[in-house]
């Protein structure tokens, strides 16, 4: 199940729930304070426990505020649809900048397929299939930042499998054998997630634009003097102070230069070295 992607340390108080009925239980038990919102088209669908509209998603704006939702979840959601991106997209708007896209779908290469269409037959054409590589590409172009992929597999039979890699068919990382690809997508990527949870959007504005000023020799000593303001006005830690300029900061070097020569504080090495140990952000 998609419930198998959620993290030990998600948080979310408002979820969606799309086509997706099974979920509503098991939803319920891990977050029992949360607010869960259902979307169906089936007219006939009443649960108490969640706030239902009944529309179909393919072809309705979902009726919400941007950034309203921690979670959306749902099966296959964009198997069955016209013009995928634009769901995918518009499911982004609806998610926090902290939100996570929990879906799946089918793997195109799984051999099932292709053995279908090795015999001239397939009933799926009404359906969307995607490759790992399709939908990762997909899900970018639709605003996500962070994508990880988690495999069901159904194993194939071994003369099948070696026929089909003599066909030319790469089994890489056993991708001949995964029926379902299940999908965690997040609207930010891991080293960015904590800080927006806990620093408004206007405030990291601000300050990026500082460390911008910073970089660029733009008035420096007083763009200095801002990045100190700033920083002890948030009550900020060295490290939190390492993930903004990591993510922000692309002449790290002269950013470096800049803040040592210009302050007069006991942290700025230690804000320097934990930048050195994070990865580069692309």
């Amino acid at each position: 199940m998609l419930t198998d992607l959620i993290n030990g340390d998600d948080f979310f108080e408002k979820i969606l729930i799309v086509e997706s009925q099974e979920y509503i239980s098991a939803l319920r038990e891990i977050f029992p304070t949360a607010e869960i919102f259902f979307v169906t088209a089936e007219e006939d669908f009443f649960d108490e426990r969640v706030k239902t509209l009944i529309l179909d998603y393919r072809e309705e704006r979902l009726p919400f505020d941007a950034e309203f939702f921690d979670l959306i979840i749902g099966d296959l959601t964009l198997e069955v649809v016209i013009n995928p991106q634009d769901i995918a997209a518009g499911f982004s708007t609806y998610l926090k900048q902290t939100g996570i896209f929990l879906t799946s779908f089918r793997n195109i290469r799984h051999w099932k397929i292709l053995e279908k269409l090795m015999r001239g037959w397939f009933n799926g054409i009404v359906s969307r299939l995607y490759t790992r590589t399709n939908f990762e590409r997909l899900l970018f172009a639709s605003f996500y930042k962070d994508v990880k992929f988690m495999p069901l597999i159904k194993k194939a039979p071994p003369k099948l499998l070696e026929k089909l890699i003599a066909c030319g068919f790469e089994n890489f990382s056993d991708d001949l054998e995964v029926e379902i690809w299940q999908v965690r997508a997040a609207r930010s990527i891991p080293e960015l997630s904590l800080l927006k949870t806990m620093y408004t959007p206007q405030f990291r504005a601000e300050f990026a634009r500082i460390l911008h000023r910073v970089e660029y020799d733009i008035d420096i000593a007083e763009s200095v003097k801002n990045f100190w303001r700033l920083y002890d006005s948030a009550g900020m830690f060295e490290s939190y102070a390492a993930e903004f300029i990591n993510a922000v900061v692309i002449h790290k070097e002269n950013f470096y230069n800049n803040l040592r020569e210009k302050s007069a504080r006991g942290e700025v090495e230690k804000i320097i070295s934990e930048i050195e140990t994070l990865p580069e952000i692309e």
